[in-house]
């Protein structure tokens, strides 16, 4: 077992499921539910990490593939991990590879019991990565939590090959416990299945047998319909031990959160706040912004008067319009700054809603007013 890492439950709400909690890790506590912002490459994308501290950021997320590649596992292991690398003292967690098993197929060789071979897109070199192998770069990066080597399936896939991918998934995970040497450091296991019921169940009871210390649903947001995601959630919660963490990957739509938070879901995370930002396009309390469109070139008001961020506390639209319309730099920063603050508060609000057992009337009013989110 991991040191100085557990889950307390402090409240269930009276008429869902939606929990909330204190998560202890080795570099702090973070209330839960909660949204993780992504920094796939040690770095969320334009924000420092006195900006994500000032957000009231927990969990930090960063990628073991990409990591992997540059500047090396090892070259992280010698600045002192991932924290002092990135100089943030906060919780941080490893993705470990499996989501680019799924998504980088023309990087990626056949899977193999063994692991998969993916071939550098910048030296054209190649790189097998294992369930050990994967554990042994983690250990080297040293985030707080870690994430078991698994296959994220595409969708729609055969339910033969689902239950081939799940059973591989199932080893890789024995595996990877076998393979942790770390007691500082808690792995999750990731529960896959895609939308076959059956196999969640195999999938979720099996892994529950293990000694992990939290686990993950996955295969979700990755082309799918809106409504099956939903069900994936369904089809996997109810198998989840009660005592532990409960993580849905991938997701930063705020009809996914509420869902997810509905049913017992405690961490999130998505690229979805940054990529949007980079492109102009701001989440506020009323629905998505548009803030390049020419409407806001002399609206001299924040972009979202709920907001308590840096970027609508100093900025007006116009001035948000101006910059993304230039190019500049800064557009793309502070647009970055609001949507992760906007994603953060949204799971404060939510977090006060359950301790007084009103999440379902939150989430309905916020769900309302939003009006427009689809998501990642």
């Amino acid at each position: 077992m991991s040191k100085n890492f557990s889950i307390e439950i402090l409240h269930q709400d009276k008429y869902t499921h939606a929990r909330y909690g204190i998560l202890h890790t080795p570099h702090g506590d973070c209330e839960l539910p909660m949204f993780m912002p992504v920094g796939t490459q040690a770095t969320v994308k334009l924000i420092t990490p006195e900006e994500l501290k000032r957000m009231r950021s927990g969990v930090v997320l960063a990628n073991t593939y990409h990591l992997a590649l540059r500047p090396g596992e090892d070259i992280v292991q010698k600045a002192g991990g991932i924290q002092k690398f990135m100089s943030y003292d906060g919780p941080m967690l490893t993705d470990s590879g499996g989501y680019q098993v799924f998504s980088l197929t023309k990087l990626r060789e056949n899977i193999t019991e063994e692991g998969v071979t993916f071939k550098d897109p910048l030296s054209g070199s190649k790189h097998f990565f294992s369930p050990e192998k994967v554990i042994e770069i983690e250990e080297k990066i040293g985030a707080d939590i870690i994430m078991c080597f698994d296959e994220c399936a595409p969708y729609p896939c055969t339910k033969e090959y689902m239950k081939k991918s799940v059973d591989r998934t199932i080893r890789w995970a024995k595996r990877c416990l076998n393979a942790k040497t770390r007691d500082d450091q808690a792995l999750f296991g990731i529960v896959q299945g895609g939308d076959y019921a059956d196999i969640r169940q195999y999938c979720a009871n099996e892994l529950t047998k293990l000694p992990f210390e939290g686990f993950a649903i996955g295969g979700t947001a990755i082309g799918e319909p809106r409504i099956t995601e939903y069900h994936e959630v369904n089809l996997t919660i109810p198998f989840l031990p009660y005592d532990k963490p409960r993580y849905l990957m991938g997701i930063g739509s705020i009809d996914m959160m509420f869902d997810g938070i509905r049913k017992g879901v405690d961490m999130f995370d998505c690229v979805l706040p940054t990529r949007l930002a980079r492109h102009g396009t701001l989440m506020t309390k009323d629905g998505r912004v548009n803030i390049k469109n020419s409407r806001y070139k002399d609206d001299f008001t924040p972009l979202d008067k709920d907001c308590d961020c840096y970027c609508c506390q100093n900025f007006t639209r116009a001035y948000l319009h101006h910059l993304m319309r230039c190019q500049e730099g800064l557009g793309g920063l502070l647009c970055s700054i609001h949507n992760i603050r906007f994603l953060i508060k949204m799971m404060e609000e939510a977090r006060e809603a359950i301790k007084n057992d009103r999440f379902l009337d939150f989430a309905s009013e916020a769900l309302f007013r939003f009006k427009t989110d689809r998501g990642c």
